[in-house]
């Protein structure tokens, strides 16, 4: 089997749309921000891996933030519409339309602090027959490698973000998978400020950077005007 393909499963960062935890605590532009710098940091490296991409999105980039360098990401890709009902539906067609006879593997834009070497570790395993899944810390998973797409089929009945998803994705899809590291998925702020922090070098971390830049700004002129900036709600203060 020559290189699997990597599918990258994505939604279009559009405020008010994406990343709606995060925007409880810095607001749906910034959140939306935060989005289109993990989708542009997690396309870098996986074209860079030199296997076929596949990328299935949803929503609209010609109102997303960053839409255009996102489409301009996008040209050494095929780019197909997620099409089902649930996300497990969604990531099932996902898989069929980017089967090329290869395997696939498949990750999403909520953890661009992967590495060549995790695709490569992932597409070793698929090319030697073996179902991959790569656990996250809260009990998903970030990646899913499968010899035969077709399998993908039993994820229209895991139900998904939940804190045994991982656990039933692997029993689901008939067990006997190689775990990959456990990394930590981009859920709220805090997970994007540590991710930010352990990559220093990207468009998330110059994204969060320039968030956290502009709060101070804000807080700043609301001083220096003598008036109180707005106290945070109590979703922010529980996110």
């Amino acid at each position: 089997m020559s290189a699997p393909t990597v599918l990258i499963v994505a939604k279009a960062p559009v405020p008010g749309l994406a990343k709606t935890r995060i925007a409880q605590s810095v607001g749906d532009v910034a959140a939306a921000e935060v989005a289109a710098a993990a989708l542009l940091d997690t396309l870098m490296t996986a074209t860079s891996v030199g296997w076929p991409v596949v990328v299935a999105v949803t929503g609209d980039l010609d109102h997303a933030i960053r839409g255009d360098e996102i489409t301009a990401a996008l040209a050494t890709a095929r780019v197909v519409e997620q099409r089902g009902a649930g996300l497990g539906e969604r990531l099932a067609n996902a898989h069929a339309d980017a089967d090329a006879g290869r395997g696939v593997i498949q990750v999403g834009m909520d953890t661009p602090q992967l590495t060549v070497a995790d695709y490569l570790d992932a597409g070793r395993m698929v090319e030697l027959g073996s179902r991959v899944i790569g656990p996250a810390g809260d009990g998903g998973w970030w990646l899913l490698g499968l010899p035969d797409p077709d399998e993908a089929h039993g994820l229209i009945g895991v139900e998904m973000s939940q804190g045994d998803t991982g656990e039933q994705t692997e029993l689901a899809l008939g067990g006997n998978f190689v775990r990959l590291r456990s990394v930590r998925d981009m859920d709220t702020w805090d997970d994007a400020v540590e991710i930010a922090e352990h990559l220093p070098i990207s468009q998330l971390a110059w994204a969060v950077r320039d968030i956290v830049a502009n709060a101070a700004a804000e807080a700043g002129v609301a001083e220096a005007e003598g008036t109180e900036p707005p106290s945070p709600t109590e979703e922010e203060v529980m996110a």
